[in-house]
């Protein structure tokens, strides 16, 4: 019997964790833990949750989708973030005063989560807005990449001086098509020069200051027929090598729809797995996560990334200087909506 590595970040169905939840958190499979807004009523609530999940798991890695705007899973008692976009209309007008700007509403979002015991916000996005994709829209930064490069490197400034990693998402850019892959498989024509002059730029330049990077469940056509998330291409030739990217690759949620055309989950799991992911996430389907935890339990897969060693850094309180500006900020941008 091979031994079996952390690689599956799964679910929770509700506000505790159920005695069954906490024999798949136990599972040597099981590595991280995504929290939804289902798993949210207010501070003292998630406060208790985390340590129940603590209690099962202590070393597993504890994530969340905190974006802003449209994504932000916890709401009530904490600070309603504004959509990124909004940051990037200010750069249009005064470029220095934003960036300054997003390094404090990085610095804010993970602030607020680690002081909860929670590793990891999955941001920022790197997706270009093209005003096409209306699943990415708002959650982008900016439509030039020069733009997204200065308002993401500060974001990410922001969470690191926090202590939390970053990961961008969603490479190498699912900004472009029309389809959201939670919902159908989007498919991407352009050559890759066009995605290399464009949506590739920002992966490039602060790929050095990201610990994680989340592909797309997109295909890139003219490339391959495979979408980026079970493609060696993308992961080993382009991030890995091309890029030099040695943080953790996670990927999308093996439950999205752009992820169903290489079968059930064991063989989304094994697709991903050996295209270079490093842990695999099975969300909002837990007999799918199950079956992930069986398929982990009968194959070894050597060299992956741990990506549990992301909770491994120090935690920073923000100044209260600091977080008195941030706040303010949120509150203005938020308002322009």
């Amino acid at each position: 019997m091979p031994s079996v590595s952390p690689l599956l970040m799964l679910d929770l169905e509700g506000l505790e964790v159920t005695d069954v939840e906490k024999d798949l958190l136990a599972h040597p499979g099981t590595g991280g833990l995504i929290l939804f807004a289902r798993n949210y009523r207010d501070r003292a609530q998630l406060a208790e949750l985390v340590r129940q999940i603590r209690a099962a798991r202590p070393d597993i890695l504890i994530a969340v989708d905190q974006e802003g705007g449209r994504v932000q899973r916890f709401r009530d008692g904490f600070v309603r973030l504004p959509p990124m976009a909004a940051l990037g209309r200010c750069y249009d007008d005064t470029p220095q005063q934003a960036v300054r700007d997003a390094a404090l509403l990085g610095e804010l979002m993970a602030s607020e989560l680690t002081e909860l015991d929670i590793d990891l916000s999955f941001a920022p996005v790197l997706d270009l807005d093209y005003g096409t994709s209306t699943v990415i829209g708002d959650r982008s930064f900016h439509g030039d990449a020069d733009a997204m490069i200065a308002l993401a490197g500060a974001f990410i400034d922001g969470m690191t001086a926090a202590g939390m990693a970053a990961t961008g998402k969603h490479f190498p850019g699912h900004g472009h098509v029309v389809a959201d892959s939670h919902l159908e498989l989007p498919v991407d024509p352009r050559p890759l020069a066009d995605i290399e002059a464009a949506d590739l730029r920002p992966f490039v330049a602060l790929a050095p200051k990201l610990d994680g990077i989340m592909p797309a469940h997109v295909v890139y056509s003219a490339v391959e027929d495979q979408t980026a998330g079970f493609s060696r291409y993308w992961l080993q030739t382009q991030l890995r090598q091309r890029l030099g990217f040695r943080g953790v690759i996670f990927s999308d949620d093996l439950s999205m729809a752009g992820a169903h055309g290489v079968g059930g989950y064991p063989e989304r799991a094994e697709a991903a797995l050996q295209a270079g992911c490093d842990m695999v996430l099975a969300c909002n389907n837990r007999s799918g996560a199950e079956q992930v935890l069986d398929f982990l339990g009968s194959h070894a897969f050597h060299g992956q990334v741990p990506a549990m060693g992301l909770r491994a850094r120090p935690r920073r309180p923000m100044e209260t200087s600091r977080r008195d500006a941030a706040l303010a900020l949120a509150a203005r941008l938020t308002d322009k909506g």
